[in-house]
């Protein structure tokens, strides 16, 4: 593409879409042009779509829909007490849900695997014959103006755009780590998918009023709205920019909408499933999961 851009005058095209990023608005009014400008001719071959970011320079997964939360969180400890032999555990937190209060407080998040990042149509290989292979619908709010103190009426001018983002998770590597209340921990390290694009906020008349679908093999399992968030973007950007710096391309994850995974609905992926994730305006992240042994 840099190439391309020189041919058209522009010879100081970013050569990657973290440099894009970093570029701001004379990045994006020079890729407009680009695109503008290209003849219009067909490719003998479909080029290959990679994650827009291949390595975020950060990655967080936050708790923005408390839904899901809710509904998982007694999942998983009903799950542990009857593993360990024990009396069906109560909610212990307000209003007779199984969350913590700090939840509704302030945007709960673990810092996530940003190493192993697949795009569109990768396969998912799962790193051990899984227990319970599970898909997360969400979506991911990529930083485009790096910033500190970002004031919450100011906090969408610093979003560059969104993507689709599924959180595979290895279920049953989960739950050990979950008890112990250190997070998902190894259940994540090892995939998380990114695409097909990242829209950007232009692109977006209102961002919290998207349609969220996930199919497995073409059947509907997942349907959301991003209008279901409980924290907004907006409350994350002030939340990790109060005295400290955060940077262009920093990714964050909403967290699951409600509904949106099979250990909401007691159902398991398997081998050669193909998940696809689609958002409205985003477009549709699709990717096929392999385990080891073929079960």
């Amino acid at each position: 593409m840099a190439a391309a851009a020189s041919l058209e005058g522009i010879t100081d095209f970013p050569s990657s879409m973290q440099a894009l990023i970093e570029a701001g608005e004379q990045g994006l009014a020079a890729a407009r042009a680009l695109v503008e400008a290209a003849p219009a001719q067909s490719l003998a071959t479909a080029p290959k779509i990679l994650a827009p970011l291949q390595r975020p320079i950060r990655l967080r997964d936050c708790c923005l829909f408390l839904e899901h939360m809710e509904v998982s969180a007694g999942k998983i400890a009903k799950a542990q007490a009857k593993a360990a032999g024990q009396p069906e555990p109560t909610p212990q937190g307000p209003d007779g849900t199984w969350l913590n209060e700090q939840f509704y407080k302030q945007v709960i998040y673990y810092n996530a695997d940003h190493l192993h990042v697949f795009g569109p149509d990768d396969e998912i290989h799962w790193p051990v014959q899984p227990g319970w292979a599970d898909y997360e619908l969400e979506w991911a709010c990529v930083v485009g103006t790096s910033g500190k103190d970002i004031q919450q009426d100011a906090a969408r001018s610093h979003i560059f755009g969104f993507t689709i983002f599924n959180d595979w998770s290895a279920r049953d590597l989960q739950f050990p780590f979950m008890e112990a209340k250190l997070g998902p921990g190894e259940a994540k390290d090892f995939a998380n998918s990114f695409g097909p694009c990242i829209a950007t906020l232009d692109e977006f008349e209102d961002p919290y009023n998207l349609q969220m679908t996930a199919r497995i093999n073409g059947e509907v399992w997942s349907s959301g709205s991003t209008g279901t968030m409980h924290h907004s973007w907006e409350d994350a950007l002030v939340q990790f920019s109060r005295g400290k710096t955060l940077f262009a391309g920093e990714v964050i994850g909403s967290g699951t909408v409600l509904g949106g995974c099979g250990l909401e609905l007691d159902k398991a992926l398997r081998h050669g499933d193909v998940v696809e994730l689609e958002i409205e305006r985003i477009g549709v992240l699709r990717n096929r999961v392999l385990f080891s042994q073929g079960a």
